[in-house]
């Protein structure tokens, strides 16, 4: 292969990685909210969110010249785990499809986009690196585990950084999968690939289930994924798509696949990050392959989700965490830069990265919403005081007396 076109290895790689992270970590949610469903109807739940999310970031990501990363909804997910078990599956697919309807008449508005424009700089900065630092956390916690394979992960990053930064996280893949081969870390026979089916679920409506999974799920796909997923993409530099675009295709895709388990699309916020920076590539206009690599990986593991879950079984917790948390270390040490840099705002950006970073849950909404909610208070707090401060005291000014005498 010419040397040329090994450039674009990063890039394709980041794709890659972001997808196989979208998979490692949150669909064991799916798993735990499908818990009590017949098999076939999981694997079809898996390949419509696959397929879906592969599309749209195949099309998007040509589209708009940007890496564009979908995903399923995590936090969405989160909710079914406790509302899916007392609610029939068909009740449910209509209730999906209820909430991404009025997701997209929110996309559709245009409301989102003036939002999005009107936040600081500084405060969504400091939410995406509030979101992340949880990554770089777990990546710290995988050490007890596997020291010799975590420490030698985080060798080849730092030493690459130095090295060849585009190639830093590609010597923390092969290092980390090398030594887990090496160390028997990697359990399980992998299965014979077969073709997954979709399972059709005709929907049926609810008052009831629309009140109680439509409108949380909606509201979390706003808050918990659109809005800091906009945020990933404004805090990289790129100022389009804007967001009413973003969010009505994804809306529209979720209710074309609903009746296939489909609970929800969205931006990806977490693991877009991978694809955005210079690491991806250095030339921003070109990082969109990531996107596009990323939505292929998609295709391919919706295809044969069956076999592709029994895969992932075999990769260690430890090996995921580590590698999530190297690949988004530039990421958080840029946002945390951007957001502490000015001195003018950097309370609302340190409270939002705090409260971003906690993890909290009040009222049923995420530590994004809520980080962005107290950072902007104490913004606007600020803000108005310091006009509501007096003006300093001036000096006053010697007076010039011309009929006094001179002496002489």
């Amino acid at each position: 292969m010419p040397l040329r076109h090994l450039t674009w290895l990063p890039t394709i790689l980041a794709g890659i990685i972001a997808t196989t992270i979208s998979y490692a970590g949150p669909l064991v949610i799916v798993f735990q909210a499908s818990a009590g469903l017949e098999q076939p109807l999981v694997a079809s739940w898996v390949w419509a969110i696959s397929i879906g999310s592969g599309v749209l970031g195949i099309v998007l990501s040509l589209r708009w010249k940007v890496p564009i990363v979908i995903a399923w909804s995590a936090p969405g997910s989160a909710l079914l785990v406790t509302m899916l078990p007392q609610t029939d599956f068909a009740t449910a697919i209509g209730a999906y499809i209820v909430a991404n309807v009025a997701v997209f008449l929110v996309g559709i508005s245009g409301a989102f986009d003036q939002l999005t424009r009107r936040l600081p700089p500084a405060i969504t900065a400091a939410m995406l690196a509030g979101i992340l630092f949880r990554f770089v956390i777990d990546m710290v916690g995988t050490l007890p585990e596997a020291p010799l394979t975590v420490v030698a992960m985080m060798g080849a990053f730092f030493a690459g950084r130095v090295v060849s930064p585009r190639y830093a996280v590609v010597a923390v893949l092969v290092v980390g999968v090398t030594l887990c081969a090496l160390t028997g870390s990697l359990s399980g026979t992998i299965a014979t690939p077969s073709l997954t089916l979709p399972v059709w679920t005709t929907p049926r409506f609810d008052l009831a289930a629309a009140a109680n999974i439509a409108v949380p799920l909606a509201v979390v796909a706003l808050t918990g994924q659109f809005l800091p997923g906009i945020a990933v993409l404004r805090t990289a530099g790129f100022e389009h798509p804007p967001a009413r675009p973003l969010i009505s295709a994804s809306a529209i895709t979720s209710v074309v696949l609903a009746p296939f388990g489909c609970h929800g699309l969205n931006l990806a916020a977490l693991t877009a990050a991978i694809c955005l920076g210079e690491e991806a590539h250095p030339e921003k206009e070109k990082r969109y392959v990531a996107g596009v690599a990323g939505g292929v990986t998609y295709l391919v593991f919706g295809a044969f989700a069956s076999t592709v879950l029994a895969l992932f079984a075999l990769l260690p917790e430890f090996l995921i965490a580590a590698l999530a948390g190297l690949a988004l270390f530039p990421v958080v040490a840029g946002s945390l830069s951007a957001a502490l840099k000015a001195e003018d705002g950097r309370d609302g950006a340190l409270v939002t990265f705090a409260v971003s970073a906690s993890g909290l849950t009040l009222f049923g909404l995420g530590a994004a919403l809520w980080g962005l909610v107290f950072g902007i208070a104490v913004h606007l707090l600020q803000t108005f005081a310091l006009h509501r401060r007096p003006p300093a005291p001036t000096a006053p000014r010697p007076s010039k007396d011309r009929t006094a005498r001179q002496p002489g």
